[in-house]
């Protein structure tokens, strides 16, 4: 294979990730900190509004797959919850504070965040033959400071989120997006994922060879498609690779 670039999907597939978005504690910890704005709201209703508003605006999207704006949708909770006291906050501590509330609700509702088996030692030996990419559904206010935290941020060129277009895998632009960053054509690209529609299907569609990773998250299968290689251990991506 001509392979140029690489790029790969990054929960389940790069990273073992666990969280409960439905958690309690999340909740109340948002609720706990929105105390602190002016605004008093019981966990309940700190859930409620959220989903209300996340999947509002997933409706008034004109894409095929929406995908939502985490801090967005906290920014409409807080205008839509504000008090006088929140109004008076300084500026610039109002413009912070979605984002802070969209990573303090992913920080309680995580419950497990580790690198599959072998990843570093496989990303460092394909950095700098291949050019490396990322293209993750998901919000950047999540996905970059587990990348950092896992230690593999450094690897990739380009780094494609979702959550930064509206619109989420399977969706082609994505895959085209991190192609262009790194200058390299899809039929010189291989696409590593986890998830046999998001990722094997839209890549497919992009015009990229695929590998499957075997994970415990993900749709295993789709229409008739089928991946060009089905990986358990990303050291078998290496022999694929000639390496």
């Amino acid at each position: 294979m001509d392979v140029r670039a690489i790029a790969f999907d990054v929960n389940g597939t790069l990273v073992h990730i666990h969280t409960d978005d439905h958690s309690d504690d999340a909740f109340r910890a948002v609720g706990h900190l929105l105390t602190y704005q002016g605004i008093d709201l019981r966990r309940h209703e700190v859930r409620e509004l959220y989903f209300r508003i996340l999947k509002a605006q997933q409706r008034s999207s004109a894409e095929t797959y929406p995908e939502f704006d985490a801090p967005q949708v906290w920014r409409t909770l807080v205008e839509m919850t504000a008090t006088d006291f929140t109004r008076s906050l300084p500026p610039e501590k109002l413009a912070q504070l979605p984002a802070l509330l969209a990573e303090t609700y992913r920080a309680v509702t995580r419950r497990q965040l580790k690198l599959y088996p072998h990843v570093r030692k496989v990303l460092q030996q394909l950095a700098g033959r291949y050019e490396l990419a990322i293209v993750t559904d998901g919000q950047s206010s999540y996905a970059r400071g587990e990348l950092h935290k896992v230690g593999i941020a450094q690897y990739f060129r380009s780094i494609v989120i979702s959550g930064d277009h509206g619109y989420r895998k399977p969706d082609a632009r994505l895959f085209h997006k991190a192609l262009d960053a790194v200058g390299v054509a899809p039929e010189h690209a291989l696409y590593v994922g986890n998830d046999m529609h998001r990722d094997i299907f839209g890549a497919r569609e992009a015009g990229m060879r695929t590998v499957l990773f075997e994970s415990d998250q993900g749709t295993k299968h789709y229409r008739d498609c089928v991946p060009d290689h089905t990986i358990s251990d990303h050291r078998q991506l290496l022999r694929i690779l000639g390496s």
